[in-house]
């Protein structure tokens, strides 16, 4: 009997240090490479013993055996782009620097000086290899801010200094730079550089230090490479994925928090939690909360990216006499009015990801103040022409202070209902808000 074996996957190189508490070097690259069916090779140049909380000690490995390494991956497997990470030394610096010229494949420079918990993770002497020999040989450089002062010799405090040390790094040989901005600012906004344009990737800054998010940025961006994506493609791919990794970031010790880059997206919990909710509904809403044109219910992936990532009725939620009923069964990309209001208020807070529309009622607001919920509204006579309502809107309610409140509402316009909007985090959040003011 013949055995069919799975078919061939492509292979990407990590050339960092271990980490013995498993959440950062090597250990996290590899995570983040099979997170997208890239197998992950490794070519270990340190050994440190760490944890969450500090780095007590590191030894750098013999030259040879890292050569050894090498030679024995790059002989063997069908590398298509390679990362590299702590290198700790000038002296393998030298030996990476050699092993991985004119290899052919993209490589992505993560400089690594500093662990999470701020111990140095070099030695005298590589930051200068690092400019002289490695960076003019790299694709991408992924500095964080601390990394991009260092190597570009400014001090790096707002977004002038950050396309500042852009250009200075470049000129350091890279094709391009990626400065990241997990340090930086009031949201998490990493800036790429080619060398002609600047692209900002935004992305809602969460509070703590995350251990292995660098490592595992880096190592998303080079699979991706690997996968034959374009640069700008592989960065925006890789954000998303390592805010994911921040949302359902976890704690495996007693200090910082490791990023979860490998956490797997549920797509049928996501519809089984939004189903459940809405027969829950059917039997708890008032028929008179309910508006002419019927109401949906949404509950998006996490960070979703358009309306096929965010689950709704595939119809409407009606009055049928003195109850609630429904005309259709959740589905995927199957409104998006719901989804856009959704989309709009994760702009802001990613962590909101579920809303419902009622009926406007006086009595309905009085009760959402009542209940302390956090109410605002926007002016739908003024939406200029051509947006989306709901985004508009969404946008509009949420104004300078940025934040994403309980509900949203508008008195309507010509031809328009006017409506309220519940927002919550999940709909189990929306349906505990939505018991409070009925």
């Amino acid at each position: 009997m013949s055995v069919d074996f799975p078919p061939y996957m492509i292979a990407a190189l990590t050339v960092a240090g271990s980490d013995s508490s498993g959440g950062a070097g090597v250990l996290a690259d590899t995570k983040a490479f099979a997170s997208v069916d890239v197998h992950g090779c490794a070519v270990l140049t340190s050994v440190t013993a760490q944890n969450t909380q500090t780095v007590r000690s590191i030894h750098p490995l013999p030259v040879s055996l890292i050569e050894e390494q090498f030679a024995a991956v790059l002989t063997d497997l069908d590398v298509k782009a390679a990362k590299t990470g702590m290198l700790y030394s000038g002296e393998i610096v030298s030996v990476v620097s050699s092993a991985l010229k004119d290899k052919g494949f993209p490589i992505v420079v993560d400089p690594v000086l500093v662990s999470t918990v701020g111990e140095p993770l070099h030695s005298t002497g590589l930051v200068d290899s690092l400019k002289r020999e490695l960076i003019p040989m790299a694709d991408l450089l992924t500095p964080n801010i601390h990394e991009a002062s260092a190597l570009a010799g400014i001090a790096v405090e707002n977004m002038e200094d950050v396309r500042k040390a852009c250009s200075i790094l470049r000129g350091l040989g890279s094709e391009n730079v990626l400065v990241k901005g997990g340090h930086f600012g009031d949201d998490a906004t990493d800036v790429l550089f080619d060398g002609s344009t600047y692209v900002e990737f935004r992305g809602h800054r969460f509070q703590g230090d995350m251990h292995g998010s660098g490592c595992a940025f880096s190592a998303l961006i080079a699979a991706n490479l690997a996968r034959q994506m374009g640069m700008e493609e592989s960065v925006r791919r890789a954000k998303r994925r390592i805010s994911l990794g921040f949302q359902f970031g976890y704690e495996i010790g007693k200090g910082a928090r490791v990023i979860n880059s490998h956490h797997v997206v549920d797509r049928y919990s996501v519809w089984k939690d939004l189903f459940d909710a809405i027969e829950s509904l059917k039997s708890l809403l008032p028929a008179e909360n309910v508006p002419e044109v019927g109401m949906n219910f949404g509950y998006a992936l996490p960070l979703a990216m358009d309306a096929s990532e965010v689950c709704a009725l595939r119809g409407r939620l009606i009055r049928v006499g003195d109850s609630v009923g429904s005309t259709g069964c959740p589905d995927f990309g199957a409104s998006t009015h719901v989804a856009r209001i959704i989309l709009a208020a994760a702009e802001f807070n990613p962590l909101i990801r579920s809303a419902i529309n009622l009926k406007y009622r006086e009595e309905t607001l009085h009760s959402c103040e009542a209940a302390d919920l956090v109410v605002a509204s926007f002016d739908r006579s003024k939406e200029p022409e051509g947006v989306s309502s709901m985004e508009w809107g969404t946008r509009q309610a949420m104004g300078d202070s940025g934040s994403v409140p309980d509900v949203i509402y508008d008195e309507g316009a010509k031809g328009k209902e006017p409506m309220i909007r519940l927002l919550g985090r999940n709909p189990a959040d929306v349906l505990s808000k939505l018991k409070k003011i009925i």
